[in-house]
């Protein structure tokens, strides 16, 4: 390699036609077509002719001959087939040196130009064969095939971004889209950008959408969600957790026909052997005003000095067995979920609110939990049995909060529940009281917000009477030592208060300091509600879990074959997923619209109770909501834990989780 020779190299994804001016080692100063001057090293060259200018030319000359070279090379590519060398080389398989790839396109005494023709060939075009330098070897059917699909992508790709950011402007502009979208091209950016709105950038798209938004100078702060909403992808108040977590709203038509096949095929009972008719108690259900789905009811008798209390869940195993279509579909959702513009059950409404439901006046197969107590109305013992059962009242909280003084029945369930409820701190539970929000919507969408006391006599009764009942029953099956999702929980890492006495503020920030509950094949204690095992089975139209440990007591009770421990443990794992996204759209939803009720109420002034100071904010618990959050540290005022204090609601948005308030 000396001074005056041809050479070329790749620069910026271009073969470049150069000559040699100086060399100093292995570094090379060069003179291109483009008439520049450029410093590389010698191993960038991509070819070396034996030709040569005179260097004594001058350098426009230079320029103007290497322009002539490269031009000449060009105009030889055309007698490079890449694609017929390759149907005559496939077959071999091994790499093939630059001298002989130019015999087989230039037979006649090749030279210099002819080999930079092929290179250039073969550089322009990587699909038939592999190129390394001066080498060349043939890629295989699978490999181009391959390679053509990677080369229409790409192509794709850029159409999306290019096309695709053009429209988004004339979506944000409210102007004519490009001509050349077509409706299926709007669809598809359309999904591009749905797809990247719910998961981020766990979407399979998510770098065209980033793309296309940074072409059209997107506003991200703004976001795309009005443009979504403009498009009618999304509803204003669209529930995002629905779609993220991929929750079915509907059954199939098979699950459908399924369920009002069952519940139109229903007979009845009568003459049932098995079960223990109680048809003649006078149950009553007590549940919320719009509850359609009765899976729960309570009967109490006065046994000479004693009495007995009834708890009845509805047999929902009788009807719903393991492994049909109905059964499915319930453990793939895992629960109902409620929330205040919605309610998506985890059973079909034919057996939700039908067949399954407790309603007044119907006759229904039943596992009753039977206690007997003395006249202090201390258990006696108990028994759980297969039942028939018929109830009498369809009661509402609100009926037993009106009565609960006068009703003599009322009064005894509420006397078992308070001393149950004694019996339960006593043993170390962890009461924890505080108010309850309710939010919901009206059918002309205004929102209501309610704050419900649970500790009201129906509320209090009913919880209580229906923890007895799910410890009973995990009592009755570990000593039928019979596998069931026990539920349990360490003692909490702190205890801010005994017994009932909590403030407010206690109550709220106890809750930071309880264990994680833990579910397990095998029954452990429960320290949060003061008992040595627990289920949760007085709910099995609207909870897979309770559903599980329903068919448990059955099995006891010889009405059908046990799930073994391996069985229990698998249904926990496989509803570990769908139950954690569950809590986490009820959740969501319940504070967007308590957020969607605040953005009317701007300018407020709310009473809020100091729970910490961090670095930069407090973070407080406005009471009228039970709903935290942070206001920012101001010059003039020190504040501590379990201050009271008035704040200014400032900014709210739903959409957004927005909201900010002030020092009031």
């Amino acid at each position: 390699m000396e001074s005056g020779s041809i050479v070329e190299y790749i620069d910026r994804q271009k073969i470049m036609c150069a000559v040699i001016l100086e060399v100093k080692n292995t570094r090379l100063r060069l003179l291109t077509e483009n008439n520049r001057e450029v410093n590389l090293s010698a191993n960038r060259l991509l070819h070396k002719d034996k030709a040569h200018l005179d260097l004594a030319m001058g350098r426009d000359k230079m320029v103007d001959a290497l322009k002539g070279v490269a031009n000449k090379r060009k105009e030889l590519l055309s007698q490079v087939d890449i694609k017929e060398l390759w149907e005559v080389l496939n077959a071999e398989q091994v790499w093939i040196d630059l001298a002989t790839m130019t015999e087989f396109c230039f037979p006649d005494s090749p030279g210099g130009d002819h080999e930079s023709a092929v290179l250039r060939a073969f550089f322009d075009d990587k699909l038939y064969f592999k190129f390394k330098l001066d080498r060349f070897f043939p890629n295989s059917e699978e490999q181009i095939a391959r390679l053509i699909f990677q080369r229409q992508e790409e192509e794709r790709r850029k159409r999306i971004i290019d096309l695709g950011g053009d429209w988004l402007m004339s979506l944000m502009n409210s102007t004519a889209p490009p001509d050349e979208v077509s409706e299926t091209d709007a669809g598809e950016f359309t999904e591009i950008l749905k797809s990247y709105f719910l998961f981020g950038n766990e979407s399979k798209d998510h770098t065209l959408a980033k793309a296309m938004i940074r072409k059209a100078g997107l506003d991200m702060s703004t976001g795309l969600f009005p443009l979504l909403v403009k498009l009618d992808v999304f509803d204003e108040d669209e529930n995002i957790g629905l779609l993220r977590f991929d929750i079915p709203t509907v059954f199939s038509a098979e699950i459908l026909n399924s369920a009002d096949q069952l519940a139109a095929s229903y007979q009845g009972h009568s003459g049932d052997e098995v079960r223990k008719d109680l048809t003649a108690l006078p149950l009553m259900t007590i549940d919320g005003q719009s509850t359609q789905d009765f899976d729960d009811a309570l009967s109490i008798e006065k046994v000479g000095d004693q009495f007995r209390l009834g708890i009845h869940i509805v047999d929902v195993g009788h009807f719903v067995h393991k492994g049909d279509i109905i059964d499915q579909e319930a453990l793939a959702r895992g629960s109902s979920i409620y929330m205040p513009d919605q309610k998506i059950s985890m059973l079909p409404a034919s057996l939700a609110e039908g067949l399954c439901s407790l309603k007044a006046g119907e006759i229904r197969p039943a596992i009753s939990t039977m206690v007997n107590l003395n006249p202090s109305l201390d258990i006696i013992d108990y028994e759980i049995l297969p039942s028939l059962i018929n109830v009498k009242h369809q009661l509402t909280y609100y009926d037993v909060n009106q009565t609960a003084d006068q009703n003599q029945e009322v009064l005894i369930l509420r006397e078992i529940a308070e001393k149950f409820h004694q019996q339960r701190l006593d043993a170390g539970a962890v009461q924890i009281t505080v108010p309850e929000i309710n939010v919901w919507l009206a059918a002309d969408r205004a929102i209501t917000v309610n704050r419900i006391n649970r500790e009201s006599p129906g509320r209090m009764l009913v919880a209580e009477l229906m923890i007895m009942a799910n410890w009973l029953m995990a009592k009755y099956l570990a000593e039928n030592k019979t596998p069931a999702v026990f539920r349990s929980q360490p003692a909490p890492r702190e205890r801010l208060y005994k017994g009932d006495d909590g403030t407010l503020y206690q109550n709220w920030m106890q809750r930071r300091f309880l264990s994680r509950f833990v579910l397990g094949s095998n029954p452990e204690k429960h320290s949060g509600l003061g008992l040595e095992a627990y289920v949760t089975a007085t709910s099995p139209i609207r909870r897979y879990f309770d559903l599980v440990a329903q068919r448990q007591i059955r099995a006891v009770l010889g009405l059908e074959q046990p799930y073994t421990s391996g069985e229990i443990d698998r249904i926990i794992q496989l509803l570990e997923l769908p139950m954690g996204n569950v809590a986490r759209t009820q959740l969501g939803r319940h504070r967007y619209w308590l957020l969607k009720y605040l953005e009317q109420h701007i300018g407020r002034k709310e009473e809020a109770i100091v729970l910490n100071k961090r670095r930069n904010d407090y973070q407080i618990l406005l009471s009228a909501y039970m709903t935290e959050c942070d206001l920012p540290i101001s010059r003039g005022f020190e504040l501590k834990p379990e201050d009271l204090i008035q704040v200014t609601i400032q900014n709210v948005s739903a959409r957004k989780d927005l909201f900010q308030v002030a020092i009031g």
